[in-house]
């Protein structure tokens, strides 16, 4: 690691949800190279068990790909500083009308390494207490379950592809599914 200095930290863009940098790096044999960095404060996602075993999952629209996904129950921390199982609790209860009877950390993932910091902390839930959806105003979330062995034959089918939604069911599939 020591051949690796950052020399410089540049913001380039502060965005509603990531900033921009551009680190100037001295890397092995002392060239100086410039690297882009996209900074986040973070995320927590939930896989939601349901009494019957079956799981919560959210169909919403995601502009970046430019079409509906199916995913497990997720959103950003409000800060750096929020414990990830609160911003995992509020989110599941605002995504899908539910809170946790039980939650328990599941796994931490780093969406992608090479350009990103932003970490997703997974949990599973359980127990679960009907409350009240709390969508944002620009959240059109359609809430559906399956069971375990239909998402994963998805993720197999190429049907599921988002990255926290993949590492959390198959974590959660070999945890508690497969004993």
């Amino acid at each position: 690691m020591d051949e690796y200095k950052r020399l410089k930290r540049e913001l380039m863009y502060h965005g509603v949800l990531v900033d921009f940098y551009q680190d100037t790096m001295r890397i092995p044999g002392g060239h100086e190279v410039k690297w882009d960095l996209i900074s986040h404060k973070g995320a927590a996602a939930v896989v939601a068990v349901k009494d019957d075993g079956t799981l919560f999952m959210v169909r919403q629209y995601r502009n970046p790909l430019g079409r509906m996904t199916l995913e497990i129950p997720a959103g950003g921390l409000d800060s750096r500083e929020e414990p990830p199982i609160a911003c995992a609790k509020r989110e599941l209860e605002e995504e899908t009308g539910y809170k946790a009877g039980k939650i328990e950390h599941l796994i931490d993932i780093f969406t992608t390494v090479a350009f990103c910091d932003e970490k997703i902390s997974i949990y599973v839930a359980t127990d679960l207490i009907p409350s009240k959806q709390n969508l944002d105003e620009d959240e059109f979330i359609n809430v559906e379950s399956y069971k375990i062995e239909d998402l994963i034959q998805m993720i197999y089918d190429g049907k599921i592809q988002d990255s926290k939604t993949v590492s959390g069911l198959m974590t959660y599939y070999h945890k508690y599914c497969c004993k």
